[in-house]
């Protein structure tokens, strides 16, 4: 039995050990490689394994690089893709650049990857430049007339500035401004209508490309339309606001005088009610004048005459309203 054994052992563990170098050697890549003419050694495809870097991710950018003519090697291309790159993008990136005469090296190219920015794309862009609408941009002319503008930037990349550099974003946010302060500063909405190539070359003279990733060749009104009068809506708002002040102030002008009519009434009843009281106090008087003898019966209707006297000149004068009520009493 144990004779038997040996053999059947021995036969698991050379099938384990076959299984495990086909799968650590890619022979189908590797001879891929080889016949590319890209030295791959075995010992290099056995690491990838062990720092569980997939080969194809780099051999096959590797031999593609070779092939267009490029100078690499696995190590960086191993050391990109450790880093979080993407390595056939930035092959690409460098087989494009080297056609077009565009000076890219391996480390700025990777450096573009890792920044997070398709170094593949920006290559294309600094080819082919790109155009850029801007969303509609609402500005005021002097006049109050509202336009409303849409411009067409055409970009180039600017590889050397593509790490750290503004994004499209800014470029856009620039350009907007660059126009609200062209259109503000005309004197008239008509002259920006007739010549709205001098948006282009006042906004394109500012140097809005300065710290970006790009640079801009050209800027072109594509539309211009003209939106609200803005200036006469201002000053319908403003006449608004003051009717609404002088209304104010009329009222509190018109609070004021009831206060102050209120406030005279009270004084006149107060001054009524005074007068009563020192009437009241008369009968008082005279009572005590009776008293004291200072008052004689005669006095008194002479006092009585004078006072009837005086109560008929002002029912001759113009009776006041009792006295009128009670006339129309007495003529019922």
């Amino acid at each position: 039995m144990d004779q038997l054994a040996l053999p059947t052992t021995m036969a698991i563990l050379a099938v384990a050990f076959l299984f495990f170098l086909l799968w650590a050697i890619p022979v189908r890549l590797w001879i891929e490689a080889m016949s590319a003419g890209v030295d791959v050694k075995v010992g290099s495809l056995v690491g990838m394994r062990l720092r569980k870097v997939s080969p194809p991710a780099v051999v096959r950018p590797l031999i593609t690089a070779t092939k267009a003519g490029l100078d690499l090697d696995t190590n960086s291309l191993e050391a990109h893709y450790l880093a979080g790159g993407r390595v056939d993008r930035v092959v690409g990136a460098l087989i494009s650049a080297d056609k077009a005469n565009i000076d890219l090296t391996f480390n700025q190219a990777a450096a573009i990857d890792l920044a997070g920015r398709d170094v593949f794309e920006a290559v294309q862009v600094s080819v082919n430049p790109k155009v850029i609408n801007t969303p509609k941009v609402a500005a005021m002319a002097k006049d109050g007339i509202q336009l409303i503008a849409i411009a067409r930037v055409t970009v180039r990349a600017n590889i050397n500035r593509l790490v750290g550099g503004a994004g499209e974003e800014t470029i856009l946010a620039r350009v907007g401004e660059g126009i609200v302060s062209t259109i503000g500063s005309a004197e008239s909405h008509k002259a920006v209508l007739e010549n709205p190539d001098n948006i282009s070359k006042t906004v394109l003279s500012k140097g809005l490309d300065s710290g970006t990733a790009f640079e801009i060749l050209s800027i072109d009104i594509a539309d211009v339309d003209v939106g609200k009068n803005i200036g006469a809506e201002l000053q319908t708002d403003q006449a608004e606001a003051d009717k609404r002040v002088a209304q104010a102030r009329a009222e509190e002008r018109r609070a004021m005088a009831v206060a102050n009519e209120q406030e005279m009434k009270a004084r006149v009843q107060e001054m009524r009610a005074e007068v009563v009281r020192a009437e009241a106090q008369v009968p008082l008087a005279i009572a005590d004048a009776f008293r004291s003898g200072n008052l004689g019966v005669m006095d008194f209707v002479k006092y009585k005459n004078v006072e009837a006297d005086t109560e008929m000149r002002k029912a001759i004068a113009g009776p006041d309203e009792s006295g009128a009520h009670g006339g129309d009493g007495a003529d019922r």
